[in-house]
């Protein structure tokens, strides 16, 4: 999830946790340990693509990372602060570490949970931002935020948050098994052979549903708004697999289709090759479209080493989408 979200998330929790042995400290550690585990974003400016992709949402969303750097923290600040309880600090960081990653792998990207395990835990229930979840949660922490520290209204509303929002996230799954049978019904309805199918929100909201459909050459893409009177409709795209050739056994590669599950399209512009990450879909709802948010451009370094380059996004492909969106989650 976005940094806003996860920290709200921390501050309730360190809130739920301390709160009332010492008031908003609680929230505030709460709040900067619910960041620290984004802090492997940092690894994109030392490495490459590749192993950047592979160690986000890796270590340090782990179970393994929430147990050992609480204690290690707990320490620290039970070293500083005047309250001087150990236990009840590394309690505190324990838990706003883990309720991180545990919130993460309701989106698309998922988690690795428990590392060192090769599982990535992807739910792909909410979309990274949405407003539906983070602003009633904002809501009740700044009504905790004025409250007295002893004040029963306090762990009311800090109460409140997190049963609201957790709330919403169990109306997500429903939301999701409603949209996937819908597809299911679409796929059957027009008599389309499919070995997978995959679904997700859209973009900030969890009413307009996507899908990514493998068959056998091709992966059909289509969208589902639970206000939808009229049949769901696919695009096919060519997976084109047998374009990468000979790359196809390359390391990098082979991590690259790794970390995306199999869910890639290759595409060839001016004599280039790209890699399209499927799992996040398109910028654009326009039939055909083949404006993906994650493309990168297979490139050879002068040692002959394979690089995945990121095709930068602009401004105007955002607010296009976010227009479209609004449009069609209206219903078709």
């Amino acid at each position: 999830m976005d940094s806003l979200t996860q920290i709200v998330l921390g501050a309730a929790v360190g809130e739920a946790v301390l709160g009332k042995k010492i008031g908003n400290k609680a929230m505030l550690y709460g709040a900067i340990a619910g960041t620290i585990p984004d802090l492997d974003i940092f690894a994109s400016y030392f490495t490459d693509t590749v192993t950047a992709l592979s160690v986000h949402r890796g270590f340090t969303h782990s179970i393994v990372f929430s147990l050992i750097f609480a204690l290690l923290f707990g320490w620290i600040v039970s070293r500083y602060e005047t309250f001087k309880d150990f236990k009840s600090w590394s309690w505190l960081f324990f838990w706003a570490f883990l309720t991180h990653p545990v919130l993460d792998a309701h989106t698309t990207w998922g988690t690795q949970l428990f590392w060192p395990f090769d599982l990535r835990l992807a739910f792909k229930t909410i979309f990274v931002i949405d407003p539906l979840y983070t602003l009633p949660f904002l809501g009740f922490l700044i009504l905790t935020l004025i409250q007295n520290r002893t004040h029963r209204k306090r762990q009311f509303y800090n109460k409140m948050g997190l049963i609201v929002s957790s709330s919403y996230l169990v109306l997500a799954f429903f939301l999701k098994w409603i949209a996937f049978h819908q597809f299911e019904r679409a796929l059957k309805n027009q008599t389309i052979d499919y070995i997978q199918l995959d679904t997700r929100p859209s973009p900030l909201n969890t009413i307009l549903w996507s899908a990514n459909v493998e068959t056998k050459d091709a992966y059909l893409l289509g969208n589902y708004s639970l206000f939808d009177s009229k049949p769901i409709t696919f695009d096919s795209y060519p997976k084109n697999h047998d374009l990468l050739g000979d790359l196809i056994e390359n390391e990098n590669v082979k991590r690259m289709i790794a970390i995306t599950e199999g869910w890639y399209i290759i595409s060839k512009e001016h004599e280039n090759l790209y890699f399209n990450d499927l799992r996040f879909g398109l910028l654009s709802l326009a039939p055909k479209s083949e404006n993906f948010v994650f493309k990168y451009k297979i490139d050879m370094d002068d040692f002959g080493n394979v690089r995945f380059i990121e095709e930068p996004k602009g401004q105007r492909d955002g607010k296009k989408l976010l227009s479209e969106l609004w449009t069609r989650l209206k219903g078709n």
